[in-house]
């Protein structure tokens, strides 16, 4: 592990995750240096700086978390743009960086594309922001209504219309997008092969939104007839990376 340029402040911070690794249940100022591995006269010094500052507070013999905490959990979420880390995340990630990659939204049976990253020149044959394109068809959209029951996605495409297909690859029943949805459900990303576009292949996951249907979708655009598994299965990880890194922090999954 390298040396901490605050070993203080790092001990500090183990201290702050061991209490919140603890529940609801107070530690013990034993506990507590065995569990960062530090000396008890350190681990002492430690907790009365984080009591005075609020930081943490004492409870029936023990340590746990303080009400500060929470008055910084807020101003962070207050700060928390999704948008804004969609793009960060996108930048930062190996894979996607250099690649077209969207965020949609839901809005009846079609998506709306609300972001863009444009990791190279920009892919005239993919939506642009504030385009639609039937849900169905798209992976961001079939990402989107994966969470939903058969019954719900039957109710919401009564109208065949909805489904809109575009090339010989669109899916064109209901039938047929319930058992996709299925399988978007066991992979944990969606796919569309051609289904908007012959020359486009697009993957996608949904933005984790606690037990609601989710908001956003992540979804990356490629150039590629007949992408193959390990390929697929790789972006699908990527987005899937992104999607977590722009869930709301409450919401977040491992």
């Amino acid at each position: 592990m390298p040396t901490s340029a605050a070993p203080a402040v790092t001990r500090a911070i183990e201290l702050l995750a061991f209490l919140a690794g603890q529940g609801s249940a107070p530690a013990s100022l034993t506990d507590i240096a065995h569990g960062i591995g530090a000396a008890r006269s350190s681990t002492r010094n430690i907790c009365s700086a984080l009591e005075e500052g609020g930081l943490i507070q004492r409870r029936d013999g023990g340590y746990q978390l303080g009400r500060r905490l929470v008055e910084f959990g807020g101003a962070y979420l207050s700060s928390f743009d999704q948008i804004r880390e969609f793009y960060r995340a996108c930048a930062e990630s190996t894979l996607l960086s250099r690649e077209l990659v969207q965020v949609a939204i839901m809005d009846g049976t079609d998506v709306l594309y609300v972001a863009r990253h444009e990791g190279r020149s920009p892919l005239h044959l993919s939506a642009r922001i504030g385009d639609r394109f039937p849900a169905a068809l798209t992976a961001v959209g079939k990402a989107l209504l994966s969470p939903l029951g058969e019954t719900a996605v039957r109710a919401r495409f009564a109208d065949p219309s909805g489904l809109d297909a575009r090339t010989e690859r669109s899916v064109r029943t209901v039938d047929e997008l319930v058992r996709q949805l299925s399988n978007v459900r066991e992979r944990g990303y969606a796919v569309d092969l051609g289904e908007v576009h012959p020359a486009v292949v697009g993957v996608a996951a949904a933005v984790p939104d606690g037990g609601s249907a989710p908001r956003f979708a992540v979804g990356v655009s490629l150039i590629a007839a007949r992408p193959d598994d390990g390929s697929l299965e790789k972006y699908g990880k990527a987005v899937r990376t992104v999607a977590a890194q722009i869930a709301m922090p409450a919401r977040r999954v491992a």
